[in-house]
């Protein structure tokens, strides 16, 4: 299975480092250098997700010179908090690439969704030979649901927006897929939700302003990720490099999700990797589970891949996820 083209899509507006200083309280500064946000992509009154999904779907059948035609499976990783509530969007996105005979799925596991959509494009390559063509793609604006008051989700506040797909083929050329890992930590189950709108606790006139992503236990949600999170980056990433027959040494490149500075650095300095072979998304801020496509895309636009580069991507989504994929570029890559 390779990873064939990419497709990116951000809207125009941005928040700036500044901006978000001003509506937290907190000096400029730590926003840059700690939170690590130097600006944000912020929707427009047309960014709904299931859109921006679109829109970086067409891009990334457009690079690969595919019509829509050709998608037999459309993997969706648009974020629950999207368009319209109770409702997928594999049928949307089909219906707007005219992949009028794909099959399709909605799958979620937060910011860890790729990685999971990558299992299941595996598993459908490997079980159904006639497959040759799927596509994944997200669209992400959870950024809507921060609260800039409360300081228990500042680890939000680099929440953006934007659309990201990857189409993948059977055959190359493109980046190889050799290795996927995955976990999941229980404990985590309710650390971080929106507490109102589902049945428990269902949506009423008076706690409409309740509607905004909460931290249930915040110093026993920061007590088991400072002991737990960092670690579990490295064990899904070297689990993933030994499926595929490397280790952290062979890596090249790495596409990790938006964290603060301090953790992205912790992750780099515990795979023995420079800084320079991974980018950091100050400019972009969090968008869930596209971050390792974002990724991606820049390092192939800033030349940061060629021919045998071994790549990993790594990500972790509140339920709580982590996931990793190590794939080797055969050949180039459409973006």
């Amino acid at each position: 299975m390779y990873l064939r083209s990419l497709g990116v899509y951000l809207p125009e507006s941005r928040v700036t480092a500044e901006e978000i200083a001003a509506w937290t309280h907190l000096p400029a500064e730590v926003v840059r250098e700690k939170l690590g946000i130097l600006e944000k992509p912020v929707p427009g009154p047309k960014d709904h997700p299931a859109d921006m999904a679109l829109w970086a779907a067409q891009a990334a059948l457009g690079a690969a010179g595919l019509p829509g035609e050709a998608v037999d499976w459309v993997i969706s990783i648009v974020e629950e908090y999207k368009d319209y509530p109770v409702w997928t969007t594999a049928p949307y996105l089909a219906q707007g690439l005219g992949a009028s005979r794909a099959k399709g799925l909605d799958l979620n596991q937060k910011c860890a969704s790729l990685m999971g959509a990558l299992e299941v494009a595996r598993g459908l390559f490997a079980t159904h030979k006639e497959v040759q063509v799927v596509l994944v793609a997200g669209g992400y604006r959870n950024g809507d649901l921060v609260d800039y008051q409360d300081p228990h989700t500042r680890f939000l506040y680099d929440l953006a927006a934007g659309g990201a797909a990857a189409l993948l083929t059977r055959e190359g050329p493109g980046l190889r897929l050799l290795g996927l890992a995955h976990r999941m930590d229980p404990e985590l189950a309710l650390a971080v939700k929106v507490p109102v709108g589902g049945t428990r606790n269902p949506l009423t006139p008076g706690n409409l302003s309740a509607f905004r992503l909460r931290v249930e236990d915040p110093e026993a949600m920061k007590q088991r990720l400072d002991a737990t999170s960092i670690p579990t980056f490295l064990e899904v990433i070297r689990e993933a490099l030994e499926e595929a027959g490397y280790t952290e040494a062979d890596l090249d490149y790495l596409a990790l999700l938006h964290m603060k500075r301090s953790a992205h650095r912790a992750v780099l300095e515990g795979l023995r990797l420079r800084e320079e072979q991974s980018i950091y998304l100050e400019r972009f801020g969090h968008l869930g589970q596209l971050d390792p496509i974002l990724s991606l895309n820049l390092a192939w636009e800033k030349g940061l891949l060629r021919e045998g580069s071994l790549v990993a991507l790594a990500a972790a989504g509140v339920g709580y996820f982590y996931g990793a994929a190590v794939l080797r570029l055969e050949g180039g890559l459409h973006a």
